[in-house]
């Protein structure tokens, strides 16, 4: 993490706290969590307000501490509290805090690290919002702990934070008033009542603005840097599929009810895809300016459309994993990516990828290679064409695979036996095809 946003204090200058409490709600790209206080003492001054986006280890408020410092604690009448790592809390206190970890290299939703160079955006304004981004109602640990110990229907509850985000106070105040007081105190706060909207003024211009959320800014920092650093070229092939379309038919209730995970055409081609980078590994490698730096292991990233952007969270050693393995890894990772409840490691150390645009009803695309890696594939919608077979006319379950790939790694002899391999395997599936 680089840099995180403040979402909502949790505590106001002049307040007493003690040592770990929620000091503030922070909002990073992955993941919202509690900031716990380094120190018990009152707290002397806000620096950062809310909706401010500040970098690692930027101050963002001042304490006078009560209790004994620790050696790493600046000494006078006030510490200040910065986005920063902490020494190691104790045990019993990792479970309900949370820390922003600082990487030496940073890795953003797509996997890719962020370059020496990062590309620059634009400095967030000086004066506090008035308007901040809507967040998704994201639960921090000390709300979702709170809820689970009262047993509560969080849907019940109003939130008054940042975008409407559930904070403390208002599970604590559904718990002393019920849910009408609750609500009533989310109407009165500081966002104007719905009930009396102010008309637009004569002459604005039919435009909106939507302020950039954390992932929507990497993903836009990640394809700039890719298209602009990797010098792209595709190639595209149609593939008969009607064996595959066959086989999974014939699997599909049965390996369903046994592993208990759909069995989709995915982990099909993400075994042939394995199998074909074996035989063409300058597919899976990495540009080294004066060298071409091939992957021994195979990473498969997996692109997924989640609730605030594109991820790509990757399967590990995906060559070591059967088709059974691969859709229980699949499955996997694209629930926790919805969740929101993927780790970093889920996202790391990609060496190639995959993205299935089919499901989105796509025929033919020109995907943007995940740096630094060397290629894409995509796999496009199945369709049943009418195609020309030992010269009579038959109607197959046809795909298109569309890779994009690194032409100062590969030219397109090495490319298209690459792709080509995958269509062979593809159209070899058939009953004595092993699952596991």
């Amino acid at each position: 993490m680089v840099e995180g946003t403040i979402g909502k204090w949790l505590v106001q200058p002049g307040d007493q706290i003690e040592r770990y409490d929620p000091l503030v709600e922070v909002i990073t790209d992955k993941v919202t969590m509690d900031l716990p206080s380094p120190v018990s003492g009152k707290l002397l001054r806000i620096l950062a307000q809310e909706g401010e986006t500040v970098p690692m280890g930027a101050p963002i408020a001042e304490i006078e501490p009560t209790d004994a410092p620790d050696a790493d604690t600046p000494t006078g009448a006030a510490s200040a509290v910065a986005i920063s790592p902490p020494a190691q809390a104790p045990p019993d206190k990792i479970s309900t805090t949370g820390y922003l970890v600082k990487n030496v290299r940073p890795v953003g939703p797509t996997g890719g690290g962020v370059g020496e160079e990062p590309i620059a955006t634009p400095a967030p304004p000086a004066e506090t919002p008035t308007s901040p981004a809507p967040v998704a109602a994201r639960l921090s640990p000390a709300v979702r702990k709170l809820a689970q110990e009262h047993s509560i229907d969080l849907s019940q509850v109003s939130g008054t934070g940042m975008g409407g985000r559930i904070t403390r106070e208002d599970v604590q105040r559904y718990l002393e008033s019920g849910p009408a007081r609750t609500a009533e105190a989310a109407e009165t706060g500081a966002a104007a009542p719905a009930a009396s909207p102010v008309p637009p003024p004569t002459g604005v211009a039919d435009e909106e603005h939507i302020p950039l959320t954390p992932v929507r800014r990497l993903i836009a920092e990640a394809m700039v840097r890719s298209v602009t650093q990797i010098p792209h070229a595709w190639s595209t092939v149609e593939v008969d599929v009607t064996n595959l379309v066959a086989v999974r038919a014939n699997l599909r209730s049965a390996f369903l009810e046994r592993e208990g995970v759909e069995l989709t055409y995915l982990p099909f081609v993400v075994k042939t895809v394995v199998e074909a980078l074996r035989q063409n590994p300058t597919l899976n490698a990495t540009w080294g300016g004066d060298k071409i730096i091939l992957k021994k292991r195979i990473h498969m990233g997996i692109a997924v459309a989640g609730p605030d952007g594109l991820i790509v969270p990757v399967i590990h050693d995906a060559d070591r994993l059967s088709i059974a393995g691969l859709a229980h890894a699949v499955r996997d990772l694209a629930s926790r990516a919805q969740s929101k409840k993927l780790i970093l490691d889920d996202v790391q150390g990609g060496t190639f990828t995959l993205n299935n645009t089919g499901v989105l009803g796509s025929n033919v695309s020109q995907p943007i290679i995940n740096h630094p890696q060397a290629a894409i594939l995509t796999t496009e919608a199945i369709q049943k064409r009418p195609v020309v077979i030992n010269d009579a006319i038959a109607i197959r379950s046809m795909m298109n695979l569309c890779l994009s790939f690194d032409h100062r790694i590969n030219d397109g002899a090495e490319a298209s036996a690459f792709i080509m391999s995958v269509k062979r395997r593809l159209e070899a599936i058939d009953a004595d095809t092993p699952i596991y």
